[in-house]
């Protein structure tokens, strides 16, 4: 078997894999600095200019507070002391107005990332190639967590490090100062500084462990609240009187989560708390060691009260220093998510130089196909022989599980086969760009999409081209019987399905939104696969699923007639929506057991011919209730 049929596919994620590796902590924090510069180049040099001035306010207040002090028992000239005076004044102003530039700035800095963040993130996970990463819990995490912290990181991991050095600026500058005054003291504050930064750093490592590990119970707790608020649930969960079940379900977790906060919270309580205990203890003494000598007539009434400023100032800045630097450490652990995500590149391969995609000319050819989604998931797929002809139809049908849905995810390159290739006239899909592939592709899946969009947009999804091509989406809404409920909407279709958004004007109007039935909305996720009449393969999985039976027999009137002379694969539970296929295939545990038109598999009398009398038989006995209760009348 060559490298190529026998595939490395394992389902994993690919952030676990080549972008999962931990990103260095200088690499992930100058890709902090380089997304905040980028996206507010300009609020981010005012701000660092803020920092450096606010860092050195403290230490130049002190001085001029002291060198009033002395002047003023010295009994300097009154125009000195006026120049201090106002010097003072000067400084206690700046300090008073600077906060509020800065907390504009930081403000507009988080705005501008979080948006470029945004956009990057989602682009990167516009890329991921196929779905294997969505379906993997794992990696829902990490994604959720990327969110988070692309909206903020950056710039607090900026802003974080801008403090840092603007405490470092007020510790330099008061540990000059206290140098003047007590060398003896100025050692004793350094060294209660370092066990403050240790348990910091410690801590903020203890907190990012903790939000990875709740995320899952965090997911749970989103879903349960989702289900008692949701329309989609709210039936169900009041005829059967689930609410209290779910609720305590969604208690269940939140205390999970509380729990675990709770744990690390206490701990940073009792930590913080032994640590200003000690600060207490170091200042206590310093005061003592001040008013001693300030009695003894060693220090001035100025130097006592440069001293105390000193020795509260470095402990503060050394505090402040130690929270910067454990936010940074904390927010760069969580940085690594959005990292990850934004660096983990395709989950398949894709080909450096893709081979042209040609128009459909002959046919598709799925050449002994095996899957399963991962080493240690069993076969979904087994040896799977299929050729769809150019122009031609053909059915999937098979009980649930059969592998039905699986083969379609293959043929969109959603995943890539174990084993086995899918090829296109020839060419295998692998080999060509999936984009190109997929834009070759029209779909209606049995899970299709509501939109929260207007009517006109919902169709256009299928062919962004045709958005503002009304007559495409007309014709294409007609194919699927929907266009006299659309036009007939207040807004026609431009009218928003949806009820969940609305502007202040608009609330007390009930025709804001509208919401459709399930038959409708199937009917529009059919006018969006009509609208890509122009493509080569057109595949519809249980097209009919939510339709009743005069709507059904018109859609499938519909679909016959819109798929003459195009290529189409069509699965279905209700085989007499699939007989005047070209050919029929039946799967069954990943196998096809049967192939052929519907008279040649009738005629076989095998599971198709057994299946399609078992549905028949239905119909015929209400067709012969009907009719006894009729004569008896």
């Amino acid at each position: 078997m060559s490298a190529r049929t026998e595939s490395a596919h394992t389902g994993t994620t690919g952030a676990e894999g080549n972008g999962g590796r931990s990103l260095s902590t200088v690499r992930m924090a100058v890709a902090a600095c380089a997304l905040t510069a980028t996206a507010a180049p300009g609020p981010l040099a005012l701000y660092c200019v803020l920092m450096l001035v606010t860092g050195s306010l403290p230490v130049v207040t002190a001085w001029l507070t002291k060198l009033v002090l002395d002047d003023l028992v010295a009994g300097a000239t009154a125009g000195r002391l006026i120049a201090l005076g106002a010097g003072l004044a000067l400084v206690t102003a700046v300090v008073g107005t600077v906060p509020h530039g800065a907390r504009y700035l930081r403000t507009e800095m988080d705005r501008r990332v979080g948006l470029l963040a945004q956009d990057r993130l989602f682009t990167a996970v516009g890329g991921y190639v196929g779905l294997a990463r969505f379906e993997d819990p794992r990696f829902l995490d990490r994604l959720r967590l990327a969110d988070q912290a692309g909206r903020s990181t950056p710039s607090q991991t900026v802003d974080s490090m801008l403090g840092s050095v603007r405490a470092g600026i007020t510790v330099a500058g008061f540990l000059g100062s206290l140098l003047l005054v007590s060398p003896v003291m100025t050692a004793l504050v350094l060294l209660a500084g370092v066990p403050m930064l240790i348990a910091e750093l410690a801590l903020s490592r203890r907190r990012a462990r903790m939000f990875l590990a709740v995320g899952p119970a965090e997911r749970r707790e989103i879903f349960y609240s989702q289900l008692l608020t949701g329309v989609d649930a709210a039936k169900e969960v009041r005829l059967f009187g689930i609410g209290a079940f779910l609720r305590g379900r969604m208690l269940d977790e939140r205390r999970v989560t509380d729990a675990a906060k709770r744990s690390v919270d206490r701990r940073e309580a009792l930590v913080q708390t032994g640590l200003g205990l000690l600060a207490a203890l170091v200042s206590g003494g310093g005061l003592l060691w001040a008013v001693g000598s300030a009695h003894a007539g060693t220090l001035s009434v100025g130097d006592i009260t440069m001293f105390v400023a000193a020795v509260a100032g470095v402990q503060t800045a050394l505090a402040a220093l130690a929270g910067q630097i454990a936010l940074i450490h904390q927010a760069l652990l969580m940085f690594d998510h959005y990292m990850t995500v934004t660096s983990a590149g395709p989950e398949l391969p894709v080909p450096a130089t893709p081979r042209a995609l040609p128009g459909l000319r002959c046919g598709i050819e799925l050449r002994d196909v095996w899957f399963r989604y991962s080493d240690d998931h069993p076969w979904v797929l087994r040896g799977v022989d299929l050729y769809l002809p150019y122009g031609g139809s053909l059915a999937l049908v098979g009980l649930n599980g059969a592998g039905k849905s699986t083969l379609v995810k293959l043929i969109c390159r959603f995943y890539d086969p174990t084993r086995g290739a899918i090829l296109w006239d020839g060419v295998d899909v692998r080999d060509v760009d999936p984009a190109e592939l997929r834009r070759r592709i029209g779909a209606v899946f049995q899970d299709y999409m509501h939109y929260d969009m207007t009517a006109a947009e919902n169709i256009a999804l299928g062919d962004l081209e045709s958005l503002d091509d009304h007559a495409r989406l007309r014709t294409a809404a007609t194919r699927a019987g929907i266009h006299g409920k659309l036009a007939a909407l207040p807004s026609g279709y431009g009218t928003l399905l949806s009820r969940l958004f609305f502007t202040e004007s608009e609330k007390d109007d009930p025709e804001t939104g509208v919401v459709l039935s399930g038959g409708q909305w199937q009917r529009l996720a059919l006018a969006r696969a009509f609208l890509r009449d122009r493509h080569d393969l057109m595949i519809l999985d249980e097209p009919s699923a939510g339709l009743d039976a005069e709507a059904e027999a018109e859609i499938h009137a519909s679909l016959r007639k819109y798929r003459g002379g195009r290529t189409s694969l069509l699965i279905s539970h209700r085989l007499g929506a699939v007989r005047d296929a070209d050919s029929i295939v039946v799967l069954s545990d990943g196998r096809v057991t049967e192939r052929g038109d519907h008279a040649a598999l009738m005629a076989s009398e095998g599971e198709y011919a057994r299946l399609f009398l078992l549905q028949a038989s239905g119909y015929r006995a209400e067709a012969d209730q009907r009719s006894a209760m009729g004569g008896q009348a």
